[in-house]
């Protein structure tokens, strides 16, 4: 009788000692409370948790991704738009994480929207085009800061999508259509100038050579004329034609 119950005081013992083995994932950390009073971190490993006196909670240790969800914002310029981003964070404590803050994801989640809401509300709708890197980081910067005492590293935000609306849509697409051809002008005008420079400067060759401005206006006609589809028109003075005229109606002797 004796024998059997010492058989059943060790079983008992086995199994209490076997159900408070927990085994630690080497990207997990375990905080470990005796009797609801914080006793620790648990490493990676094997470890013991005393049934009914200790208990504890597992950290993922690894980064993790919170959506932030789309919020309706006003820019400084007051023009409403629709953003919604990413945020990248990694928990440095964990026993901070779990003693400090109730549910930290959600915590964060909230965070990054307002924080996101404020920054928009500040900038120009310009900016917010423009600087998105900027932006962000300056939300990462003021997360970060409120979550240091949760023991939670914010490490990145990144702004996904920025929506406007479709009337301020076309706006900026004219605006943008007016910029290329503003840009588009002075490029012609610019090789217009430059065009003319070297024109001059050829015409200016031409004329200081002898029968230069001749050639080149034979070599133009050889051109054009090159193409069958084209038609030259020349232009002779009236003068010319004249004299060739009463060249005719006089010949010399020697043609007679």
């Amino acid at each position: 009788m004796v024998g059997w119950i010492s058989l059943g005081i060790v079983t008992f013992i086995g199994a209490l000692v076997l159900s408070g083995l927990k085994v630690v994932n080497q990207y997990e950390r375990g905080v470990k409370f005796t009797l609801g009073r914080y006793a620790g971190m648990m490493h990676p490993g094997l470890r013991l948790v005393i049934p009914a006196i200790q208990s504890w909670q597992r950290v993922s240790m690894r980064v993790r991704v919170v959506d932030v969800p789309g919020q309706q914002c006003i820019t400084k310029d007051n023009i409403p738009v629709h953003v919604n981003a990413v945020l990248y964070f990694r928990i440095e404590e964990g026993d901070k994480a779990i003693v400090e803050v109730e549910d930290y994801r959600y915590a964060v989640s909230q965070l990054a929207q307002t924080t996101m809401r404020n920054i928009v509300g500040e900038a120009e709708l310009d900016d917010l085009l423009a600087e998105r890197e900027r932006l962000s980081e300056r939300i990462r910067q003021i997360v970060d800061t409120y979550t240091d005492p949760w023991g939670i590293k914010v490490q990145n935000v990144e702004l996904k999508d920025v929506m406007i609306p479709e009337e301020m849509q076309r706006t900026i697409a004219k605006q943008a259509e007016a910029e290329r051809e503003k840009r588009s002008s002075i490029i012609r005008a610019e090789g217009e100038v430059v065009a003319a420079e070297n024109w001059a400067a050829a015409a200016q060759r031409l004329a200081q050579v002898p029968g230069g401005l001749h050639l080149r206006t034979l070599q133009s006609i050889n051109d054009m004329s090159s193409d069958e589809s084209n038609m030259v028109i020349l232009c002779v003075p009236l003068e010319v034609l004249r004299a060739v005229e009463g060249f005719a109606d006089h010949p010399t002797s020697e043609t007679m």
